[in-house]
């Protein structure tokens, strides 16, 4: 089994950020541009557990796949994921980088994650149970666990610092930030997203339960376009279809199962992360690839 890559160090780059999964590097002479790497690292609760040997190249492939799918819906940050293409101070480091990384436009990413659900799962089925106004949006009083919504939503949410946890907003409490109009349209374009890579995971055997969606702003324009990454296991929920059966937890594709395992631990959901048995990273790397395989196979 190839060795994890649980963070990268590049000289001749300059590290921008380390996130919970990827590392971001500036790249002298080309201030426009930036190296987004995803390494191994696995996050849950908003801490880094462990490392997952190949996680990141699935992240990136999947989002390359999703980039390309949905690239008539808005444009996104992607320049190239061709490692012989990367600028020359790249070029030392391309082995590691090929399979995991993408050379996109730098932009300033927005204040809010935009969050689409078309079922109630995870923590907004928790905060369902205490009141059936969720967000500023009123449910049936007898809905389940994992019940497909009426139709999809759109839940803003803060960006927490590195081991802070993400708050949901009402959408009212996005324009206050953002303003009515930029909320708007990138609610339409979150949904939209949404809507049409859900039809397609249909198709494959997979529900989209819900997903997270970074948007930022291009050039003085301030054009928006898609970042980050895009639909993958770990920016959304993925259930077997076949094994879809609402009034529970789902079986998953994603970190789901890694999280299942916390809940079952002493653990308050802060720094420093429980030690994860050999079994448990293995399984979820089964999960990872095969929600590879079965969205990208033609």
């Amino acid at each position: 089994m190839s060795e994890a890559v649980r963070e990268t160090d590049y000289a001749g780059l300059d590290l921008m950020h380390r996130g919970k999964v990827r590392d971001m590097y500036a790249i002298p002479g080309h201030d426009d541009k930036l190296l987004m790497v995803a390494t191994d690292r696995i996050s849950a609760f908003d801490v880094v557990i462990d490392a997952i040997p190949g996680k990141g190249k699935v992240l990136t492939q999947l989002s390359l796949f999703w980039f390309d799918l949905l690239g008539d819906v808005v444009d996104n940050h992607l320049i190239t994921a061709d490692v012989s293409e990367y600028p020359e101070a790249c070029k030392p480091y391309a082995k590691e980088l090929d399979g995991r990384s993408m050379l996109v436009h730098k932009t300033e990413p927005l204040s809010v994650e935009c969050i689409v659900r078309g079922y109630i799962s995870g923590s907004f089925w928790k905060a369902y149970l205490d009141n059936p106004v969720v967000c500023g949006f009123e449910f049936p009083d007898n809905m389940q666990e994992s019940d497909k919504l009426p139709e999809a939503i759109f839940t803003p949410s803060t960006k927490a610092d590195l081991g802070d946890h993400d708050e949901n907003i009402s959408v009212s409490a996005m324009e206050k930030l953002l303003g009515k109009e930029q909320t708007q349209k990138i609610a339409d374009i979150s949904l939209e997203l949404y809507t049409r890579a859900a039809d397609y995971a249909l198709s494959k055997g997979i529900i989209i339960a819900d997903t997270k969606f970074e948007l930022g702003l291009l050039g003085k324009e301030k054009k928006l376009i898609l970042i980050d990454e895009v639909l993958t296991p770990d920016s959304s929920r993925f259930w077997p279809l076949d094994q879809y059966a609402p009034g529970k937890g789902q079986p998953s594709f994603d970190k789901q199962f890694l999280r299942d395992y916390l809940l079952t631990l002493d653990w308050d959901k802060n720094p420093p992360s429980p030690k994860v048995p050999q079994d448990i990273i293995d399984k979820t790397k089964a999960r990872y690839e095969e929600a590879l395989e079965k969205i990208t196979k033609a």
